[in-house]
């Protein structure tokens, strides 16, 4: 059995478990006790690039834990000599420190900081790698089973979020059954049954494929959701092969999601015959094919159309076909259904507000607009006013001139344009003496533009 830990041992384990902060040792002579801790399997000392470090062992966290239960030895004395009466030098006592729980410390940051934090990208030997912190927290068991813990970086620094599972991932699904026999196909299998090859599919999984199909519309349909046939007949060209139009489509409160049937194909390495080889050798442009593909009895859904969830590709596995993954193909489609319907809802309420904005964005022109008339109109009788005044000091002046004139033409020509002028300023003195105003006219679209800013005179909408 080997000895305990001596307390300088103890305190080099320790500040190994809280992952060898920097400021702690005065000098290198913690390297010895490292040594000796290596040897009993306790950590493990990497020296790369001449970067000196050291990790915790399994054996080395299993002591940490324990460790108010060993035993510290003290640190052995030589024995004083007799007929010496010398002081020994007092040693400086290392008290080890409580091991710190990253994990632990990560989520109460979290909680702290309403689920989000952004840590610093530090660069250096001792820089904190948060992406192993934010797994290790993922593996400590202590992260609520309705939420999921991230990490990754970002131009800010490295994001880590806890955020909540969606509620649908937390449902119980219950498997929808396939029917063994097409007994009474649903008229989408029925059309299907009526192409000359349905899907495009062998008859190795053709018969499969069409009660596997038969089992989802009719789940859906339950639902209040309608199926229909696609465009697409039979197996889409190669070069298309994951971008063709559906086979058939299910729409789910106005969003229509397209499936399209796929065959798995397996692949084999290809030996060339000896035709290949001759044709090669004498052809410079002949390649002969590297694989082999062959039909298997694998199949694969994929679906478009709508907002993913869960997925938007569903295939046989191994452990795990097709049948079994049923009730979740349904419950996407429900998903992007009630995600369309969230959405519609949305743009109908965002059309309500812009409507209402725009009216009051209306009527606040149209009463910026009357504004501005009676503004321009009494601009209007200003300007008469004084155009009255500056045409009777006028007239005045030609009435004086007059009266030193002799009779003849050139006075009777200055009294008639006086009778005018004189008309002319009882009709401006009587406007000037009572001046009322006006009732501004009704705004064409034309008219209330400069008033509306961005919005248009015509409709709810912006420039």
């Amino acid at each position: 059995m080997r000895p305990a830990l001596n307390e300088r041992q103890q305190a080099v384990l320790d500040w190994v478990g809280r992952g060898c902060p920097n400021g702690f040792w005065t000098d290198s002579t913690y390297k010895t006790s490292a040594q000796a801790l290596q040897s009993r399997g306790l950590i493990k000392i990497t020296k790369r690039r001449g970067h000196w470090n050291a990790q915790l062992t399994d054996k080395g966290r299993q002591h940490l834990t324990a460790r108010d239960n060993c035993p510290v030895e003290q640190s052995a004395e030589p024995p004083e000599r007799p007929g010496r009466n010398r002081t020994p030098a007092a040693r400086p006592r290392t008290v080890p420190q409580a091991r710190t729980n990253y994990a632990d410390q990560l989520l109460s940051e979290l909680a702290a900081n309403d689920g989000c934090l952004v840590k610093p990208l530090e660069s250096g030997p001792h820089a904190v790698n948060w992406a192993s912190r934010v797994s290790a927290a993922r593996k400590s068991g202590k992260i609520p089973h309705t939420q999921e813990l991230y990490g990754y970086r970002t131009h800010r620094g490295y994001e880590i979020k806890l955020v909540d599972i969606p509620a649908w991932r937390l449902d119980e699904l219950t498997p929808l059954p396939v029917p063994a026999r097409l007994t009474k196909p649903h008229s989408i299998v029925a059309a299907l049954q009526k192409l000359p090859q349905p899907m495009g599919l062998t008859k190795l999984v053709q018969g499969r494929a069409l009660r596997i199909i038969q089992a989802l519309v009719t789940a859906t349909e339950t639902h209040g959701h309608k199926a229909a046939l696609g465009t697409t007949q039979g197996a889409p060209p190669p070069h298309r092969r994951r971008k063709a139009p559906p086979h058939f489509t299910i729409t789910a409160q106005g969003a229509s999601v397209g499936f399209l049937v796929l065959q798995e194909q397996d692949r084999s390495e290809h030996i060339p015959t000896d035709k290949e080889l001759a044709d090669a050798k004498k052809y410079s442009w002949m390649r002969i094919a590297r694989f082999d593909y062959t039909p298997s009895n694998r199949l694969r859904f994929i679906l478009s159309g709508g907002n993913p969830h869960r997925a938007s590709e569903w295939a046989d596995l191994p452990d795990r076909p097709l049948e079994d993954q049923l009730a979740e193909i349904a419950q996407e489609v429900d998903l992007r259904g009630e995600a369309a319907e969230r959405e519609r809802r949305a743009d109908q309420q965002a059309r309500e507000e812009q409507q209402q904005r725009w009216e009051a964005a209306m009527q606040e022109a149209r009463a910026a607009y009357a504004h501005a008339y009676l503004v321009k109109h009494l601009g209007e009788q200003a300007d008469a006013w004084h155009r009255a005044k500056r045409l009777t000091e006028y007239v005045t002046a030609v009435r004086d001139r007059a009266t030193s004139l002799p009779p003849g033409q050139e006075k009777t020509e200055i009294e008639a344009w006086l009778a005018f002028a004189d008309a002319r300023l009882q009709h401006l003195a009587e406007s000037a003496a009572a001046p009322k105003l006006p009732s501004p006219p009704k705004p064409s679209g034309d008219d209330l533009k400069p008033f509306l800013g961005d919005w248009s005179p015509y409709g709810p909408r912006s420039y």
